[in-house]
């Protein structure tokens, strides 16, 4: 079945009292008081609507009334009185579905004037979520083309309690292609682009390839729709890094710099050498030998 068309301007509507509406139609209901067309079931759907046409849609609600919403509250906070189409259920009250590549389960505009206050989709709740998406495989669990305006705390939250998310990044380009693990002190090169550092106090130093250990970076900046050879680089934020302690034993608060060992940061014991060079701050010790330490990201 092809994809439905917007859902603005539908165009079996005319205005309430459209006969038109009515001659065609396939069923047609108009109450004054109570429900246009109601419809219930014990073992099946309790309305189903059906087209064929590319430029209809198999169900159409709409809500002409000029009332705006009310404030919360009462023990019904959903508006039902208010809107085109009102679900309500102990689980889910409204479920949109698509099979088709482009399709669309549930649309929602608005055909407010520029400037206006039109909402397409609204999500209320006093204790709960008021919109949800949600991915189980590598698509999108939401996806916003424009602007977007936060008025409240905006808190990057692990799926999991084992994942720590620490950091902001930005993508970086590797020189064919190479491979860099996560945790590594990376520099750049004539081109921009970035591979393991291996000099002491090199002032090329752009930060650490973010997602070592439990830490996962919680915003990537400068994402490419080609991934396959850009790494996220943290510039902000805590990271797991190598390091390695031969140079001089590592204690919380040291500044870290580039070391002689590709990939791994040192104590920056030169202050004059590291004026530039310095990669972050260690927030764990390491006396001897290599490891990998969470440090705080202070790149200067």
């Amino acid at each position: 079945m092809p994809a439905p068309a917007p859902f603005l301007n539908p165009p079996l509507f005319g205005s309430i009292d459209d006969s038109s509406t009515a001659s065609t139609a396939g069923v047609f209901g108009q109450g004054g008081h109570n429900p246009g067309v109601s419809g219930s079931s014990v073992h099946d759907d309790g309305v189903q609507g059906l087209t064929e046409t590319s430029d209809h849609h198999g169900v159409v609600g709409r809500n002409q009334s000029s009332e705006a919403l009310g404030s919360l509250g009462g023990s019904d906070p959903i508006f039902k009185q208010h809107a085109g189409v009102y679900g309500q259920s102990d689980q889910q009250g409204v479920i949109g579905l698509t099979t088709a590549s482009g399709g669309t389960g549930v649309y929602g505009g608005s055909t407010a004037a520029s400037g206006g206050g039109g909402i397409g989709v609204r999500g209320e709740t006093q204790s709960g979520v008021g919109v949800q998406g949600q991915s189980f495989g590598t698509g999108l669990a939401g996806k916003f083309i424009g602007n977007v305006e936060v008025t409240g705390d905006l808190n990057m939250s692990s799926p999991t309690s084992d994942i720590v998310l620490g950091d902001v990044a930005e993508g970086f380009g590797t020189q064919d292609g190479e491979i860099i693990e996560p945790g590594t002190v990376v520099v750049l090169d004539q081109h921009g682009l970035v591979r393991p550092g291996d000099e002491a106090y090199d002032k090329k130093v752009a930060g650490v390839v973010s997602g070592a250990g439990d830490y996962r970076p919680a915003i990537v900046l400068d994402k490419q729709r080609s991934q396959a050879s850009r790494l996220p680089v943290a510039l902000m934020g805590k990271v797991c890094c190598k390091v390695d302690a031969q140079y001089s034993p590592i204690e919380v608060g040291d500044l870290l710099t580039t070391s002689p060992t590709p990939g791994h940061a040192m104590k920056a014991a030169d202050a004059l050498k590291a004026f530039g060079s310095v990669i972050g701050k260690a927030l764990r010790p390491l006396n001897t030998g290599q490891g990998m330490i969470p440090i705080l990201i202070t790149l200067q």
